[in-house]
């Protein structure tokens, strides 16, 4: 099953303030993907106003511990974060393949 992390409410000067913990957050993201856990991540543009993770499992689990100890989110630069089923039904990867 795949399932989408969403950041929302980030702190202001985000850009800025990520900067004391991108190298842990973008290590802990790589370690992820190395387990086969996270596909594929990044912020949203214009503005930088979120970001959302897409994680492979057999549950939320994953991405549920991934937020917990993401260091943007232990040091409060992430307001808000959650975690979403998704029905994937078409590429390469999907999970649901549609008749």
């Amino acid at each position: 099953m795949h399932y989408l992390l969403f950041y929302h409410d980030l702190v202001e000067n985000y850009v800025q303030r990520r900067e004391a913990f991108r190298g842990q957050h973008l290590a802990h993201a790589k370690a992820a993907h190395s387990r086969g856990d996270l596909i594929l991540a990044g912020a949203l543009a214009e503005p930088v106003d979120g970001a959302v993770l897409l994680f492979q499992g057999d549950s939320p689990a994953v991405a549920e511990q991934f937020a917990q100890q993401d260091p943007y989110v232990v040091n409060a630069l992430v307001g808000r974060w959650e975690v979403r089923a998704w029905n994937t039904v078409v590429g390469d990867m999907a999970i649901v393949r549609p008749n």
